[in-house]
């Protein structure tokens, strides 16, 4: 339980440095943006690609490759660990970029026909800005391969302030495009988020780099391939599909978000996302960190079904419920208050903030269970 309680301190810092990053580049992208047309065209542009990131990436990748992978480190198995590694890393690579390619292809064709309610102009901003986010989200599943070796070694921190890389190029992008070339007071808005997604792909392949030479030391008999022969793949395809489909169930949600609210007033997608920012801190700060760092603990000993795994999990979930319901509670009561504090700057006007807390109120409600369910899928 030490070790346990040490490491979800180390994915906490990670997460929460990474989370306060994230917070930062949403502030500065209110001040010029707050809750426009162009607005609209960053948010659904960003949540599109997304796909391929939260379907291959971080929390699907870690739930199917580090079982495997630690559990050959615990079984001093160094070989089949590097094998496996190697094997991982290929064909993620190749189903990525293909779906990455894909996207670029069809991108004119499925967002007309996504966002139908949209001016032409706003289509043709999207299909641009998605066109260069692709590769980036593509890169980002690469990161996440990175993530999970590190995890499964027990280095945790470095995986999750990795993040902070992307955010800064970012928020480099708004504040040299915006203020000091002047683009938000000469009606240049449409160029600035062109910039920003070329920013955003810069910022993936720098959260890559960071990873990289803590990684690379760890690797011994690393070989890529695209087997699925190589010991443990099947298993690892096998641990994939359940929680693909979870995730999948999120993005289709995610996504049915964006297209109701393309229908309503501009603004209403930012206003969403402003929303998930703050709702999603303490998910990502407490439950996301329990259910990081219990994840590798849970493989090397998911032999021990009664006598370390559920004790295990009872805790976690102790632990998150008194993290989380009182967040919840602070949301519901104080959402203006925190929205306001935050965002209302610039562009961000007090009708932004009202509108925006309410859709904060109804998020609160289902904190708790959320950031629960990431522990219990972790454990699954």
């Amino acid at each position: 339980h030490g070790r346990g309680a040490r490491a979800a301190i180390w994915v906490g810092a990670g997460i929460f440095l990474s989370r306060i990053s994230g917070l930062l580049r949403e502030l500065v992208f209110a001040y010029y943006f707050g809750a426009s047309a162009v607005a609209d065209v960053w948010k659904v542009a960003l949540r599109t690609p997304n796909v391929i990131q939260n379907l291959l990436g971080e929390g699907t990748l870690s739930a199917s490759l580090i079982p495997v992978y630690a559990e050959f480190l615990e079984k001093g198995e160094e070989e089949k660990a590097g094998r496996f590694a190697g094997a991982a890393l290929g064909l993620l690579t190749v189903v990525a970029f293909g779906l990455a390619l894909a996207g670029i292809l069809l991108a004119p064709v499925f967002i007309p026909v996504i966002y139908w309610e949209w001016d032409p102009w706003k289509q043709e901003l999207t299909v641009r800005i998605v066109r260069i986010l692709f590769p980036m989200t593509a890169v980002l599943v690469i990161s996440a391969w990175a993530l999970g070796i590190l995890n499964s070694h027990r280095r945790f921190f470095i995986s999750y302030v990795a993040p902070v890389a992307w955010n800064l190029a970012l928020i480099t992008a708004m504040v040299t495009t915006g203020s000091y070339l002047g683009w938000s007071v000469s009606g240049r808005e449409t160029d600035m988020v062109v910039a920003m997604a070329w920013g955003a792909l810069a910022g993936g392949v720098l959260q890559l780099m960071v990873q990289l030479p803590w990684v690379l030391p760890l690797l011994s008999h690393f070989r890529i391939s695209l087997s699925r022969r190589v010991a443990g793949v099947r298993g690892a395809i096998r641990n994939f599909y359940p929680v693909v489909a979870a995730r999948g169930v999120l993005n289709l949600s995610g996504w049915l978000d964006m297209i109701l609210a393309h229908l309503l007033v501009a603004g209403a997608a930012s206003m969403l996302v402003y929303a998930q920012t703050l709702y999603l801190l303490p998910i990502s700060i407490f439950g996301m960190a329990v259910a990081a760092s219990e994840l590798p603990e849970l493989s090397r000993r998911r032999g021990e079904i009664k006598s370390v795994l559920t004790p295990r999990v009872r805790e976690a979930l102790e632990r998150l419920g008194f993290l989380l319901v009182p967040s919840a509670l602070a949301y519901l009561a104080l959402g203006d208050v925190f929205v306001a504090g935050l965002f209302q700057r610039g562009v961000f006007d007090s009708d932004t903030t009202m509108a925006t807390s309410v859709i904060l109120a109804a998020y609160a409600l289902g904190l708790p269970a959320s950031g629960s369910s990431r522990a219990l899928s972790s454990a699954f």
